[in-house]
């Protein structure tokens, strides 16, 4: 399946959500969570991606705002049928980019659920994407940081990219094969771990 299809919601397979990309069309971001996100469908998930166009349509989020759009609903319900979760941010000025992090704030809409609030004991794969090396590693960091703070088990393996180097095609490919096996293993790592977390029942 296509990760930026979503599966029939028939489908009782778990779930794994990607969140990523930018603004302003498919992006290397967005490219390279969809390899990740085909990974954990091989393993047997469900898929859903929010990528760039889809987090264009969040407003910023205003924790004290009486409603909530309907993007923001469908984004913070699909979250709460997750079993597992991989982000994806280019590394804009050392850290991740606004949309993402917004889509992010967002979840504090989940800090009072019973059944798990925000992220918790998910298990989450990080990618960074960056023109260097430098950007990824702090970006990566940072989805570290807010992945523990939102109580969720990042993966032992993030994808850092150096896009500079790797160059990802409209077709799902990527220029260097050992950046596809390091996106791939981000979503098998997910697909694995969500089952010893007890989310994927």
């Amino acid at each position: 399946m296509n990760a930026a299809t979503e599966a029939p919601t028939s489908d009782t397979r778990p779930l794994v959500v990607g969140i990523g990309g930018t603004i302003g069309g498919p992006s290397s971001t967005e490219r390279a969570l969809a390899i990740a996100l085909d990974a954990a469908g091989e393993q047997g998930f469900r898929t859903r991606l929010f990528g760039g166009a889809d987090m264009a349509k969040l407003p910023l989020y205003d924790p004290k705002a009486a409603h909530r759009t309907a993007e923001e609903q469908d984004f913070v319900a699909t979250v709460r049928g997750a079993s597992a979760l991989i982000i994806a941010s280019p590394g804009y000025h050392g850290s991740i980019s606004g949309v993402v992090k917004n889509a992010l704030d967002l979840l504090e809409e989940t800090a009072r659920d019973t059944d798990r609030a925000y992220l918790a004991d998910m298990p989450v794969g990080l990618i960074a994407t960056a023109y260097g090396w430098q950007a990824t590693g702090s970006t990566i960091a940072a989805l570290r940081s807010i992945v523990h703070a939102l109580r969720g088990w990042p993966t032992p393996f993030a994808a850092a990219i150096n896009t500079q180097l790797t160059k990802f095609d409209d077709e799902g490919g990527a220029s260097d094969p050992a950046v596809i096996d390091q996106l791939k293993l981000v979503g098998k790592q997910v697909a694995r771990f969500a089952p010893l977390a007890g989310l994927a029942d």
